[in-house]
Formats: structure tokens, sequence, C-alpha cells
């Protein structure tokens, strides 16, 4: 008996942008399905944060179309994306430096009682998510800017993860941090996708991808060279992908 075909819960369908007359996304086609890691890797300018940008209602394209789930998506802004679940990290993690993690992860979206913010049901509803996601995190009360880098990252996901992402963009998570943040926020995307997310992850580094990923997508000059199981493929072969635009044989 064939088991029954499963549904992306993202695909994005010959996707085309361009900026004044130059094709910066030309004609792509990816997915992303749940409990799934997908790289997007290219060198600068390969069209890979473009792409993505459209997901994040950044962007939107010239031609293509999103489905979500199974269903077609209108995704005009960011606040669209999120209708969809879907949240972005970027590498800025857009934090304010001067509030604390509970004020950071409810920003814009804080918890009311009584018409006033109620500061002690956004701590223990903070507590409560980030020891799910990184039970040694300690730093409740004090300002982000005081956190490590690979910190910031667990309150970023953490404010994605509250708000039922279940779409989650990370923009190079690991860029800024040592080899102990970086296995930090490793630990965290393998809790995200235990979870049933789907990650799309736009990494430079391979080593990054054949750890954590589970396919990768390599992207130049705008078009997609092909999307690989990593399993089957060495670091050389997506290096051949990326640097020579050819699939592996």
């Amino acid at each position: 008996m064939t088991s029954p075909k499963r549904t992306p819960l993202v695909e994005l369908r010959d996707i085309s942008i361009s900026f004044g007359g130059i094709k910066a996304v030309d004609h792509v086609s990816v997915d992303l399905y749940p409990g799934e890691v997908v790289g997007l890797l290219g060198h600068n300018g390969a069209g890979k944060s473009t792409l993505i940008k459209c997901l994040s209602g950044a962007y939107q394209a010239d031609g293509g179309e999103i489905f979500i789930n199974g269903e077609k998506a209108s995704i005009q802004n960011p606040r669209d994306a999120r209708n969809y679940n879907i949240e972005t990290i970027y590498q800025t993690l857009a934090l304010a430096d001067n509030l604390d993690a509970a004020s950071n992860l409810f920003l814009g979206r804080e918890l009311m009682a009584n018409g006033l913010v109620d500061d002690a049901k956004m701590e223990a509803e903070t507590r409560r998510i980030m020891g799910r996601l990184n039970p040694n995190f300690r730093k409740f009360n004090v300002p982000v800017s005081a956190l490590s880098g690979g910190q910031r990252q667990s309150v970023a996901i953490a404010r994605a993860v509250y708000f039922n992402a279940r779409i989650l963009i990370m923009d190079e998570p690991t860029a800024a941090l040592g080899p102990h943040e970086t296995q930090m926020v490793a630990e965290l995307i393998r809790e995200l996708k235990a979870q049933g997310l789907g990650i799309f992850l736009i990494e430079h580094d391979i080593h990054n991808v054949m750890k954590l990923c589970d396919r990768a997508s390599v992207m130049k000059n705008g078009k997609l060279i092909g999307t690989v199981d990593v399993k089957k493929v060495t670091d050389d072969d997506i290096l051949g992908m990326i640097i020579m635009g050819k699939k592996p044989a």
C-alpha cells in the first residue's frame, strides 16, 4: 500500500522577483515540510534572502505562487505572514536592548489585566516557554544587552514560538557566535524540529548546513541550482553547486 502524500507546510512555486530590470529571483521553487530544516545557500547576491523575503512579507513577488498547508496564500506584508504563522528571526534579532526578556517577548503584543500591562503574567509565560526551549536560561530580569549572543537568540526564538510560529525563517543565526553559543542554537533548532516546526535556514557555513539541515537548496545568480538531501551529498558537492552552479552527479 502506498503511503499518503504529505502536504508541504510551505511551497514557493515558480517565484520571480525583479529590481529595475534585474532578475534577483528567476522562477525558483522550493518547499518545506513539518519537522524539517531546509538550508538556503549561495553567494551574496545569489537571491536566497530576496526569495525568502517574499515569504516573510518584506517583498512581493512579480510572478509565482505561495502555498501554505496546500492552500494558496496571499502575503502582502509582514502582518499577513504572521497570520499564516510565519515568523522571521533576522541576524539583527530586532530586540530592544534596554528591555528584559519578557518585555522583548511581548513587545507590541503585551498581556493586559484590568487595563494595565501584566508584567507578572508576561514573566511567568516567558519562564514557561524558555523552560521548554532553553532550560539553562536564567537571566530574566536584566536588559537583553547584558545577555550573550546565544541567549539573545533564545529570546528571539522564544518570541516566535510563543506566538505559534509553524514556519520559521532564520537568517544566519550563528554568524556572530562562538563555538559554545553555536552549539546552543543548534540544540534550539533541533528542539523546534522535534516540535514539528518547519525551518528555512539562510546559511553561509556549509558545516552548519550538513549538521542541521535535512535538505539544502542552492541558488546562484537568482536561479535555483537544485535541492539535495544532505545525507546523500558531501560538503564538496554543495560547494560545487555554490561555486560552479553544478548539481552533483
